[in-house]
């Protein structure tokens, strides 16, 4: 196969697969434009292994994994850390009191290796072991991570859902 099949075979993979792609990035990194860069490394790093991988039987699911690895690999990365802003001014933090009930939200607070087993088994409805072969973890693993990650999902939403309360203290 020529180079111009093949660039055309990817261009063909990479826009059938791109909204699918910028979805996942978007619950594993719960930021639309960290999704939009974790969604381009992925599919330039796809086009990199291209022609080792394009006849691959599970595309779909090697794109996954340099995904999940991608954003675990950046997650750790000393970078990540790095706040940019002007000398002298003061990061502001204001919490989204309005957005405080979205799933999204309280997703967006687990830690990375949890979110990452949530969006893989609950998004992508991978198995428990296919979730450990795309983490590179074992099945134990995956099985408390994703515990842990719902215990933490529920406490975060229940906590929220207190009935409103008047001035004097009766339920409305």
């Amino acid at each position: 196969m020529g180079r111009r099949d093949r660039d055309a075979e990817f261009g063909e993979f990479a826009s059938s697969r791109m909204s699918w792609l910028r979805t996942v990035a978007y619950l594993l990194s719960g930021d639309w434009h960290q999704a939009d860069d974790l969604t381009q490394t992925t599919i330039i790093k796809l086009y990199g292994a291209w022609h080792r991988i394009a006849d691959m039987e599970n595309l779909d699911g090697y794109a996954r994994t340099v995904m999940v690895n991608t954003f675990l690999a950046e997650r750790r990365s000393p970078w990540r850390r790095v706040l940019l802003r002007s000398a002298g001014e003061e990061p502001v933090v204001q919490p989204d009191l309005d957005a405080i009930l979205d799933l999204r939200q309280a997703l967006s607070a687990l830690p990375a290796r949890q979110r990452a087993t949530v969006v893989l088994r609950y998004y992508c409805d991978l198995s428990v072991e296919q979730t450990a072969d795309a983490m590179k973890c074992s099945t134990g693993n995956v099985k408390s991570q994703t515990a842990r990650a719902l215990d933490t999902l529920r406490h975060a939403l229940r906590s929220h859902r207190q009935p409103a309360t008047s001035r004097e203290g009766v339920s409305r």
